[in-house]
Protein backbone atom coordinates (compact mmCIF):
# COMPACT_ATOMS: atom_id res chain seq x y z
CA UNK A 1 0.00 0.00 0.00
CA UNK A 2 1.16 3.53 -0.72
CA UNK A 3 0.88 6.11 2.02
CA UNK A 4 0.61 9.72 0.88
CA UNK A 5 1.87 12.09 3.58
CA UNK A 6 0.65 15.65 3.08
CA UNK A 7 1.69 18.51 5.30
CA UNK A 8 -1.01 21.13 5.76
CA UNK A 9 -0.58 24.22 3.62
CA UNK A 10 0.89 27.52 4.85
CA UNK A 11 -1.04 28.71 7.92
CA UNK A 12 -1.65 31.99 9.70
CA UNK A 13 0.76 30.79 12.39
CA UNK A 14 3.43 30.05 9.77
CA UNK A 15 2.98 33.58 8.44
CA UNK A 16 3.37 35.03 11.95
CA UNK A 17 6.39 32.86 12.82
CA UNK A 18 4.48 31.29 15.69
CA UNK A 19 4.55 27.69 16.94
CA UNK A 20 0.79 27.15 17.03
CA UNK A 21 0.79 23.53 18.18
CA UNK A 22 -2.71 22.38 19.05
CA UNK A 23 -4.19 25.82 19.58
CA UNK A 24 -7.62 26.02 17.92
CA UNK A 25 -8.76 28.34 15.14
CA UNK A 26 -5.47 28.43 13.25
CA UNK A 27 -6.47 28.62 9.60
CA UNK A 28 -4.68 28.72 6.27
CA UNK A 29 -3.07 31.96 5.20
CA UNK A 30 -3.79 33.49 1.78
CA UNK A 31 -0.67 31.71 0.55
CA UNK A 32 -1.92 28.47 2.08
CA UNK A 33 -5.29 28.72 0.34
CA UNK A 34 -3.46 29.01 -2.99
CA UNK A 35 -1.30 25.99 -2.04
CA UNK A 36 -4.38 23.92 -1.21
CA UNK A 37 -5.90 24.65 -4.63
CA UNK A 38 -2.61 23.74 -6.31
CA UNK A 39 -2.46 20.55 -4.23
CA UNK A 40 -5.84 19.47 -5.62
CA UNK A 41 -4.38 19.74 -9.13
CA UNK A 42 -1.19 17.90 -8.15
CA UNK A 43 -3.06 14.99 -6.56
CA UNK A 44 -5.30 14.74 -9.58
CA UNK A 45 -8.01 12.21 -10.27
CA UNK A 46 -7.72 9.07 -8.18
CA UNK A 47 -9.75 7.40 -5.46
CA UNK A 48 -7.83 6.59 -2.27
CA UNK A 49 -8.55 3.64 -0.03
CA UNK A 50 -8.87 5.96 2.96
CA UNK A 51 -8.22 9.55 3.99
CA UNK A 52 -7.06 10.19 7.56
CA UNK A 53 -6.41 13.70 8.84
CA UNK A 54 -5.23 15.51 11.95
CA UNK A 55 -8.09 17.19 13.83
CA UNK A 56 -6.51 20.66 13.42
CA UNK A 57 -8.60 22.93 11.17
CA UNK A 58 -5.74 23.72 8.80
CA UNK A 59 -5.48 20.07 7.76
CA UNK A 60 -9.09 19.76 6.59
CA UNK A 61 -8.79 23.16 4.87
CA UNK A 62 -5.74 21.86 3.01
CA UNK A 63 -7.43 18.78 1.55
CA UNK A 64 -10.90 20.32 1.05
CA UNK A 65 -10.32 21.62 -2.51
CA UNK A 66 -9.31 18.13 -3.61
CA UNK A 67 -12.27 16.56 -1.79
CA UNK A 68 -14.58 19.00 -3.56
CA UNK A 69 -13.08 18.25 -6.96
CA UNK A 70 -15.30 16.20 -9.24
CA UNK A 71 -13.85 12.76 -9.72
CA UNK A 72 -14.11 10.98 -13.08
CA UNK A 73 -13.90 7.59 -11.40
CA UNK A 74 -17.13 5.75 -10.68
CA UNK A 75 -16.31 5.47 -6.99
CA UNK A 76 -16.47 8.66 -4.91
CA UNK A 77 -13.66 9.69 -2.58
CA UNK A 78 -14.17 8.43 0.98
CA UNK A 79 -14.94 10.94 3.70
CA UNK A 80 -11.90 11.98 5.73
CA UNK A 81 -11.47 10.32 9.11
CA UNK A 82 -10.25 12.48 11.98
CA UNK A 83 -7.29 10.68 13.53
CA UNK A 84 -5.95 11.86 16.89
CA UNK A 85 -2.78 9.86 16.31
CA UNK A 86 -1.89 12.23 13.47
CA UNK A 87 -2.46 15.45 15.38
CA UNK A 88 0.18 18.10 15.92
CA UNK A 89 2.82 17.72 18.62
CA UNK A 90 1.57 18.89 21.99
CA UNK A 91 4.15 21.64 22.47
CA UNK A 92 2.71 22.51 25.88
CA UNK A 93 4.01 25.83 27.21
CA UNK A 94 5.78 26.46 23.91
CA UNK A 95 2.48 26.69 22.03
CA UNK A 96 1.63 30.14 20.70
CA UNK A 97 5.13 31.53 21.16
CA UNK A 98 7.35 33.08 18.50
CA UNK A 99 9.98 30.77 17.05
CA UNK A 100 12.55 33.56 17.37
CA UNK A 101 11.92 33.55 21.14
CA UNK A 102 11.91 29.76 21.41
CA UNK A 103 15.22 29.49 19.56
CA UNK A 104 16.85 31.19 22.58
CA UNK A 105 15.33 28.71 25.04
CA UNK A 106 17.85 26.49 26.83
CA UNK A 107 15.97 23.40 25.55
CA UNK A 108 16.26 24.45 21.89
CA UNK A 109 19.55 22.53 21.31
CA UNK A 110 17.85 19.39 22.64
CA UNK A 111 15.06 19.74 20.07
CA UNK A 112 17.61 20.17 17.30
CA UNK A 113 20.26 17.63 18.30
CA UNK A 114 18.74 14.95 20.54
CA UNK A 115 14.96 15.21 20.09
CA UNK A 116 14.40 11.81 21.72
CA UNK A 117 15.31 13.53 24.99
CA UNK A 118 12.85 16.37 24.47
CA UNK A 119 9.65 16.58 26.51
CA UNK A 120 7.89 19.89 25.99
CA UNK A 121 6.95 21.53 29.31
CA UNK A 122 3.37 20.47 30.10
CA UNK A 123 3.26 18.84 26.64
CA UNK A 124 4.43 15.57 25.11
CA UNK A 125 7.75 14.10 24.09
CA UNK A 126 8.89 13.89 20.47
CA UNK A 127 9.42 10.15 20.83
CA UNK A 128 5.90 9.91 22.24
CA UNK A 129 4.62 11.69 19.13
CA UNK A 130 6.48 9.33 16.79
CA UNK A 131 5.07 6.29 18.58
CA UNK A 132 1.44 7.33 18.29
CA UNK A 133 1.87 8.54 14.67
CA UNK A 134 3.46 5.26 13.58
CA UNK A 135 0.77 3.31 15.39
CA UNK A 136 -1.83 5.18 13.36
CA UNK A 137 -0.02 4.56 10.07
CA UNK A 138 0.72 0.87 10.59
CA UNK A 139 -2.71 0.01 12.00
CA UNK A 140 -4.36 1.45 8.88
CA UNK A 141 -2.17 -0.12 6.19
CA UNK A 142 -4.19 -2.66 4.22
CA UNK A 143 -1.96 -4.78 1.94
CA UNK A 144 -5.01 -5.93 -0.03
CA UNK A 145 -6.30 -2.42 -0.74
CA UNK A 146 -5.98 -1.12 -4.29
CA UNK A 147 -5.95 2.56 -3.35
CA UNK A 148 -3.53 4.67 -1.34
CA UNK A 149 -3.85 5.80 2.26
CA UNK A 150 -3.91 9.60 2.21
CA UNK A 151 -2.71 11.32 5.39
CA UNK A 152 -2.85 15.04 6.13
CA UNK A 153 -0.76 16.01 9.13
CA UNK A 154 2.04 18.27 10.37
CA UNK A 155 5.71 18.86 9.68
CA UNK A 156 7.27 17.20 12.74
CA UNK A 157 4.80 14.31 12.60
CA UNK A 158 5.57 13.57 8.95
CA UNK A 159 9.31 13.92 9.57
CA UNK A 160 9.04 11.35 12.38
CA UNK A 161 7.14 8.91 10.13
CA UNK A 162 9.66 9.33 7.31
CA UNK A 163 12.62 8.92 9.68
CA UNK A 164 11.23 5.53 10.69
CA UNK A 165 10.58 4.52 7.07
CA UNK A 166 14.16 5.48 6.19
CA UNK A 167 15.57 3.48 9.10
CA UNK A 168 16.91 6.67 10.70
CA UNK A 169 17.25 7.21 14.42
CA UNK A 170 14.73 9.81 15.53
CA UNK A 171 17.60 12.01 16.74
CA UNK A 172 18.41 12.56 13.05
CA UNK A 173 14.90 13.60 11.98
CA UNK A 174 15.83 17.30 11.76
CA UNK A 175 17.79 16.36 8.62
CA UNK A 176 14.43 15.99 6.86
CA UNK A 177 12.65 19.08 5.53
CA UNK A 178 8.88 19.00 5.09
CA UNK A 179 7.42 22.18 3.62
CA UNK A 180 3.80 23.39 3.86
CA UNK A 181 1.64 21.78 1.19
CA UNK A 182 4.29 19.16 0.38
CA UNK A 183 3.63 15.56 -0.64
CA UNK A 184 5.75 12.59 0.43
CA UNK A 185 4.95 9.01 -0.60
CA UNK A 186 6.01 5.77 1.07
CA UNK A 187 5.27 2.31 -0.31
CA UNK A 188 4.64 -0.50 2.18
CA UNK A 189 4.40 -3.40 -0.28
CA UNK A 190 7.63 -5.18 0.68
CA UNK A 191 9.44 -6.24 3.85
CA UNK A 192 10.82 -2.73 4.28
CA UNK A 193 9.18 0.61 3.43
CA UNK A 194 10.31 2.22 0.18
CA UNK A 195 10.43 5.97 -0.26
CA UNK A 196 8.98 7.13 -3.58
CA UNK A 197 8.84 10.87 -2.94
CA UNK A 198 9.83 13.36 -0.24
CA UNK A 199 8.80 16.98 0.28
CA UNK A 200 7.52 17.58 -3.24
CA UNK A 201 5.67 20.86 -3.77
CA UNK A 202 5.51 20.92 -7.59
CA UNK A 203 4.91 17.59 -9.30
CA UNK A 204 1.60 16.10 -10.36
CA UNK A 205 1.66 12.74 -8.58
CA UNK A 206 -1.45 11.07 -10.03
CA UNK A 207 0.43 8.60 -12.23
CA UNK A 208 2.71 7.60 -9.37
CA UNK A 209 -0.25 6.90 -7.12
CA UNK A 210 -2.16 4.88 -9.72
CA UNK A 211 0.80 2.85 -11.06
CA UNK A 212 1.29 -0.81 -10.18
CA UNK A 213 2.90 -1.75 -6.88
CA UNK A 214 6.61 -2.52 -6.97
CA UNK A 215 7.18 -6.05 -5.69
CA UNK A 216 10.62 -6.63 -7.18
CA UNK A 217 13.78 -6.58 -5.14
CA UNK A 218 15.87 -3.50 -5.86
CA UNK A 219 19.45 -3.79 -7.12
CA UNK A 220 21.32 -1.05 -8.93
CA UNK A 221 18.51 1.45 -8.43
CA UNK A 222 14.80 1.23 -9.13
CA UNK A 223 12.69 0.49 -12.15
CA UNK A 224 9.57 2.12 -13.50
CA UNK A 225 8.17 -1.32 -14.45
Amino acid sequence: MRVVLIRHAHSEANAAGVLSGRRPNVHLSKQGVAQSIDLAHRLGDFVPHEIRISPMERCLETIQPWLSQKNNAKKAKPKPIIDQGLTEVDYGDWSGKKLTVLSRNKLWPTVQNTPTHMYFPRGEGILQMQTRALQSIHSNIDPKASGALVVVSHGDVIKAILASALGMHLDEFQRIIIDPGSVSIVEFSSSKPRILLINDTRAVVTDLLTSKKRHRNQLGGGSVK
